[in-house]
């Protein structure tokens, strides 16, 4: 239930955000590259692809690991801190900010520039607003020390470690 459930969610959510919305804004037309430079469509295809499977990586996480999925209404039973949750706490947004940001590369699209920039800052605020308070009050101690060694937007250089005390 719990792959399904997230399969669901990961339509909805990061469907929304990097697949509907972005359609909206140009039906997937490309405009001529940005100040001639096509360099720039090469570096919009290579973040799409970089963040893709950062997103689905983390969305199978939640399922298999933490038995739940990333939907509020269907959290995790396990608080997940294996694969890139090793690195840095956010690999999700991460995965769908650079998603969108690509986009806006691929198609020269400001429209899509901007909704990036949208859906970064709402990450921006949601995430230690209403996010973080919820998995300390779910999670308690186990959450409190994955704090205190990952984290929230830029990745570590070397995964932690939670059987490592000297990691710090």
């Amino acid at each position: 239930m719990a792959l399904l459930g997230s399969a669901i969610f990961l339509v909805i959510a990061p469907g929304t955000l990097a697949v509907y919305v972005p359609w909206t804004f140009t039906r997937w037309r490309m405009a001529p590259p940005l100040f001639g430079f096509s360099s720039l469509r090469i570096l919009g295809g290579l973040m799409i692809a970089a963040g893709l499977p950062v997103l689905l990586d983390s969305f199978a996480r939640f399922a298999i690991q933490g038995l739940g999925t990333p939907a509020p209404v269907a959290p995790p039973q396990r608080l997940v801190v294996t694969g890139l949750y090793r690195y840095v706490r956010n690999p999700m947004i991460s995965g769908v900010v650079f998603i969108v940001f690509g986009e806006a590369l691929v198609l020269v699209s400001r429209p899509h520039a901007l909704w990036a920039l949208f859906v970064l800052c709402l990450n921006l605020m949601y995430i230690p607003i209403l996010e973080e308070p919820m998995l300390d009050q779910r999670f308690g101690s186990a959450y409190q020390e994955y704090l205190k060694h990952v984290p929230r937007f830029f990745p570590r250089l070397r995964p932690w470690n939670p059987d490592d005390d000297t990691d710090g």
